[in-house]
């Protein structure tokens, strides 16, 4: 143990103070955000900001009217399993970011320890310490450990980040898969009403063939007409089950069964129309791009501690206590004692490691800077589709509705014209098989209509913020 009073010794602290100043900087690159590789604007877009608040600020409390929609959301938001492992990740990683940050901050233990050797053929020597002691703490002049930090702290944002994507697209997902529902009871109402017109149909055709006014091909063509809406009712009945399916699975539970009334998808249900921006807004608003952004950032962190390892690494251990040659004399007056053992190793040779280790960090910011690029691409992609959708499906909805309502007029008169004998039946069974095409259309349309509007909500970065949530 050295002797506390020693004056060369009594440099150590301000030797320490020194170092700890100079440990300051870090190798880590510069950070540049890299210029993104998408055209300046949306297509079809006007270059000038459309007036609305961005989806990115829309609380998705505020964008569902449905009452019966909000509560299916909230209900998932609480119990969907890829929302709670994102969470739990969080954690994880908040924890492990946690652990880099102390590396940075001596660890001080308490420790005993005890020492007897020989120092000839009959002696025995003995030292026993006990008290407060540092061991092996690095001094981090060329910014190591506060690289790895960084490095850990942008992969803890990019979790949060992921988060708020994994929530995004769930509550996308719910709102998708209720409209499916909704299109589901819709379609069925018009095959139930199908099945109802053809099976009057088909009794008239029977009466008419029984009593001579119709032929055998008149009946069975009714028939089958018949059973071809029997099988959609069957069919359309085993689509909204699996529906009901895939929504409870996004929920983690089963359908409650107070959930308040909900709207039609046909005549009640609306959303509003959000402002697209400019495709940089992406950059700042959707939580996949920034969780992107974060893990590259936490790759050029990574070359810092890769280039530092080049250099030489100073570690401290000490000791201040009690320190006695016998153990029974070290809680006793004039026991105490400290020691200080500071140790600089520098790589001269490590057969190419810190290199590779180097080449390959580098290597490592080069695919996340790949991948950065590809997750504004995808987003672009994303917004792009929507604003294609949301520019011709509401004309498609109006010409489809204009259809079937040509298409029902048509089916009137073609039936009338029968029962008058002024037309074949083979007019009614083509009248009455576009009606049903038509109709179903008007029912798929709209949904597409609403599902594309929550899409474009989704890709503009809406849904993570809830309501009363700090920005």
């Amino acid at each position: 143990m050295s002797d506390f009073r020693s004056p060369r010794l009594l440099r150590g602290p301000a030797l320490v103070a020194t170092a700890l100043l100079a440990a300051g900087c870090t190798m880590i690159p510069t950070y540049e955000r890299p210029p993104a590789p998408v055209p300046g604007s949306f297509a079809g877009e006007a270059t000038t900001a459309r007036p609305g608040p961005k989806a990115s600020d829309i609380e998705w409390q505020s964008y569902f009217a449905d009452e019966r929609l909000k509560r299916l959301i909230d209900l998932s938001l609480k119990n969907n399993r890829d929302l709670r492992v994102a969470v739990l990740n969080i954690e994880q990683v908040r924890a492990a970011y946690q652990i880099k940050r102390a590396d940075e901050w001596p660890t001080i233990n308490a420790a005993a320890s005890g020492l007897r050797q020989t120092a000839g053929p009959d002696t025995i020597n003995s030292t026993y310490s006990v008290g407060l002691a540092v061991s092996a703490y690095e001094l981090d002049l060329f910014g190591r450990v506060r690289s790895l930090s960084q490095a850990a702290l942008a992969q803890y944002l990019a979790t949060e980040e992921t988060r708020k994507a994994v929530q995004i697209s769930l509550i996308a997902s719910v709102a998708n898969a209720y409209f499916n529902l909704l299109a589901d009871d819709e379609l069925l109402d018009v095959t139930r009403q199908t099945l109802k017109t053809r099976e009057d149909s088909q009794k008239l055709t029977r009466l008419k063939f029984d009593n001579g006014a119709s032929s055998e091909l008149d009946l069975r063509q009714a028939e089958s007409l018949l059973e071809a809406a029997r099988v959609s009712l069957a069919q359309q009945t085993r689509q909204r089950l699996l529906d009901e399916n895939a929504l409870v699975l996004l929920l983690g539970q089963a359908l409650p069964d107070d959930l308040p009334a909900g709207v039609s998808l046909v005549a009640d249900q609306v959303l509003p129309e959000v402002p697209a921006g400019l495709p940089s807004d992406l950059l700042n608003r959707r939580p996949d791009v920034r969780a992107a952004e974060q893990q590259l950032i936490a790759a050029n962190a990574n070359i810092g501690a890769a280039r530092a390892a080049f250099f030489p690494r100073i570690t401290l251990t000490g000791l201040v206590g009690s320190v006695s040659s016998d153990l029974s004399g070290l809680f006793k007056s004039g026991s105490f004692g400290w020691s200080f053992q500071p140790q600089a190793t520098l790589p001269i040779f490590d057969a190419g490691r810190n290199k590779a280790n180097l080449d390959s960090v580098k290597v490592g910011r080069e695919i996340a800077l790949a991948q950065y690029e590809k997750a504004i691409q995808t987003a672009f992609r994303e917004v792009s589709d929507s604003l294609a959708g949301r520019a011709t499906l509401g004309e498609q909805a109006r010409a489809q509705r204009a259809q079937a309502d040509a298409e029902q007029a048509r089916y009137r008169l073609a039936d009338l014209r029968y029962r008058n004998g002024a037309a074949s039946y083979l007019d009614v069974l083509d009248a009455q098989r576009s009606l049903f095409a038509a109709q179903q259309a008007v029912v798929q349309v709209q949904a597409q209509q609403a599902q594309n509007l929550v899409t474009l909500y989704k890709a503009l970065g809406g849904g993570w913020k809830d309501a009363g949530a700090a920005n």
